[in-house]
């Protein structure tokens, strides 16, 4: 069984984020890059998948700058087999990552896509589905457990009221949840290996795909700082001030 696994390059989850000077975006000059940790997540259990024998070969695919190579061959050390990288330095949206991630499908042809929920800047938690929508693929979202049980794909899934286990056929995709697994972390020896490892690198017009600008960011701004508390001496001053002050009664 093949397994596609697409990553996003992203701002380290550790490192504190800062608008640029002229609100168009954030900051990254110097900041430290890293995988998205749910996409982490999915590399991790691909990777498990291929050490019980269920998966043959793991594709990791990212889109972005050229430096997003780092974050490919990060994933390579983790266990993928290759990577395949489609270069562009445009800021694209859900909708055209799935249609790119959709090209890519037709030509691999894998038999189990699977992605994080989301990436922790746009926090957006749409690619996955959007994938399956227009690859009329059977899809799970927010698995903390996945199992292949013969021809079919048994996942375990967080939602509001507890756990849902959903059973679907192949070729399938599934978005992971936090719980699913605890990645590793990259050994030297397979740092060094992951540098020889294939890694093709393609364009936006070298998969045949028009994408269009569905959305137009007017402006990027930091959150305002928290004021100040104020301590009451009692609950009548409490409620004097939530009525008259804050008025949220």
């Amino acid at each position: 069984m093949k397994v596609l696994v697409p990553v996003k390059r992203v701002v380290d989850a550790n490192v504190k984020v800062r608008v640029n000077a002229d609100n168009t975006g954030v900051d990254t000059a110097n900041l430290k890059m890293a995988i998205n940790p749910f996409c982490e997540i999915a590399v991790e259990e691909a990777v498990r998948l291929k050490e019980a024998g269920t998966a043959s070969e793991i594709v990791v695919v990212t889109v972005g700058p050229k430096a997003a190579q780092e974050q490919l061959r990060t994933a390579m050390a983790l266990g993928a087999d290759r990577g395949i990288h489609i270069e562009t330095d445009e800021e694209l949206v859900p909708l055209s990552i799935a249609k790119l991630l959709l090209s890519v499908q037709e030509k691999e042809q894998a038999e189990l896509i699977l992605l994080g929920k989301q990436s922790i800047d746009g926090d957006n938690n749409q690619t996955g589905q959007m994938l399956a929508a227009l690859a009329k693929m059977p899809q799970a979202t927010f698995a903390s457990e996945v199992k292949l049980e013969g021809e079919s794909l048994a996942v375990t899934r967080e939602i509001d009221g507890g756990l849902q286990t959903v059973t679907m056929p192949l070729p399938a995709v599934v978005t992971v949840d936090l719980r699913l697994n605890e990645p590793r972390y990259a050994k030297l020896p397979n740092i060094m290996k992951a540098k020889r490892k294939p890694l093709e690198t393609v364009s936006i017009d070298d998969l045949g795909v028009s994408l269009k600008s569905h959305q137009k960011t007017l402006k990027v701004s930091p959150p305002s700082e928290r004021q100040a508390g104020v301590m009451v001496s009692s609950v009548a001053e409490l409620v004097e001030k939530l009525k008259n002050e804050a008025k949220v009664i």
